[in-house]
């Protein structure tokens, strides 16, 4: 106890990186997320195909896969960005595919026939999508794009292998340090990453429950 009490500034630190990590990414694969379920849902083929390929290619390659290829591979082309911006990017890539069969699921949910009212009073297909059916598409999959950022936030502990000092690689190396302290190193981490994960479930119902109302 001792241990992880004295070094809990160094776990706060690996947190707050984690946490960055999560807010980073989480905004930007749920942009971009957005942008590649309109594209699946486009009248356009071209787009269509193109949301397709990618939300293929990304769901059926592993996390560390993208990892490697992004770590590994930006620096080759000449972009040399920080280990936190590769991780934030390759994390970002791999939860937009996700994210964007959430939100599809959820266009899919909207009645037809919205859209055909939209269509007679002549908006165009990106009026209708922006101003009628993404809002109510949002509102429909508050619980499974809260799922997807748990499920973010634990991903964020790939990073820690290429070197980026969030929580899991200050666990690694302080459990390499005081290896006698293991169970209070891991039980503190773990509550970290539980307290992480319920304030997002949390958060979700909370704005769950005020759309519902809304309504």
């Amino acid at each position: 106890m001792n241990v992880l009490i004295d070094n809990l500034p160094k776990v706060i630190d690996g947190f707050w990186l984690t946490l960055q990590l999560l807010v980073v990414s989480g905004v930007v694969a749920l942009v971009l997320g957005t942008v590649l379920a309109a594209m699946r849902v486009s009248p356009v083929p071209v787009l269509r195909g193109a949301g397709t390929a990618y939300v293929t290619v990304f769901r059926n390659t592993p996390l560390l896969i993208v990892f490697l290829i992004i770590v590994t591979g930006l620096p080759t082309v000449g972009l040399q960005y920080s280990f936190f911006v590769r991780a934030a990017i390759s994390l970002s890539l791999y939860t937009s595919a996700f994210v964007c069969e959430a939100i599809r699921s959820g266009v899919n949910a909207i009645q037809a026939g919205q859209a055909e009212a939209a269509r007679a009073i002549g908006m165009t297909f990106g009026q209708s999508l922006r101003l009628i059916v993404l809002p109510q598409a949002f509102r429909a999959v508050v619980p499974p794009l809260a799922s997807i950022l748990i499920a973010l936030a634990k991903n964020t502990a790939i990073a820690e292998v290429f070197g980026v000092t969030e929580a899991s690689y200050q666990l690694d190396s302080l459990v390499r340090d005081f290896p006698t302290a293991l169970w209070w190193l891991f039980g503190g981490i773990a509550l970290g990453y539980m307290i992480i994960v319920f304030a997002l479930a949390g958060g979700a119902s909370l704005l769950e429950r005020r759309w519902t109302v809304a309504r």
